[in-house]
């Protein structure tokens, strides 16, 4: 099975292909410019691990983060899974900022006037599971939470691809429910 993950709900443009005997990744920080560079570098990504442009399941990071930019990876994700005939399945942005180690993990995003949006994920073995769902505080709140909690807080680290679909594999949602009210 081919699947791509992709994210534009933060400033990187985050993606990921993964097949039968290999995967890459990418995330570059662009700020705005996602509509203008997720066609190419999808492509790009499909053209540097030598296969034909097409997917058989889509991962898409559902937010929270930019308004416009997770409306812009939806559309693209959409459209290609409807063309490709392929699976789609949502996923929080946040697990786009968890490591492979295993444990309690706190991964928050900037939400502007020193508040975060943050979420606790346990990570067992690759498998992730949601303990507290992605919701808005202030960065103060959530480090003293995640301190609390004895999770590792993961601020505004760049994103991984590679983690949206390792996300996916437990918590990926087939008709995905996107956070535009975020930013």
């Amino acid at each position: 099975m081919i699947t791509l993950a992709l994210d534009t709900s933060t400033p990187y443009l985050t993606l990921a292909l993964q097949w039968p005997g290999g995967a890459l990744e990418q995330a570059e920080r662009i700020e705005r410019a996602h509509a203008e560079r997720l066609p190419d570098g999808v492509r790009t990504l499909f053209r540097e691990a030598g296969l034909d442009f097409h997917a058989d399941r889509l991962v898409i990071g559902t937010g929270p983060g930019s308004y416009t930019g997770v409306r812009i990876g939806a559309s693209y994700a959409l459209a290609l899974a409807r063309v490709w005939q392929a699976e789609l399945l949502g996923v929080p942005t946040l697990t786009a900022l968890l490591s492979e180690q295993s444990g309690l993990q706190a991964p928050a995003l900037d939400a502007r006037k020193d508040n975060v949006y943050g979420a606790l994920y346990q990570v067992t073995a690759g498998r992730v599971s949601e303990v507290q769902a992605p919701a808005k505080a202030t960065q103060a709140d959530f480090a003293a939470l995640a301190e609390a909690q004895g999770a590792e807080l993961r601020l505004d680290v760049p994103p991984s691809g590679l983690s949206l679909l390792r996300a996916a594999e437990s918590l990926g949602q087939p008709e995905p429910q996107l956070h535009l009210s975020y930013l």
